[in-house]
């Protein structure tokens, strides 16, 4: 049985799917979650989204 590893026709962008690199933090519950994302002018909107979302649920 012939198992070879075939990573070197895996495109680079895929390879770095849990990179964050060029990302920024979002702080949310205190610490408790960490979200990353990749334009910081909408941290305001995740913030507020994320509240909004956590009232609906029981």
């Amino acid at each position: 049985m012939n198992l070879s590893n075939q990573q070197g026709k895996v495109p680079h962008a895929k390879l770095q799917s849990g990179s964050v690199q060029n990302k920024y933090p979002v702080i949310l519950d205190g610490g408790k979650t960490i979200l990353f994302i990749s334009d910081k002018s909408k941290e305001a909107e995740v913030i507020r989204r994320y509240e909004a979302r956590k009232k609906t649920r029981p």
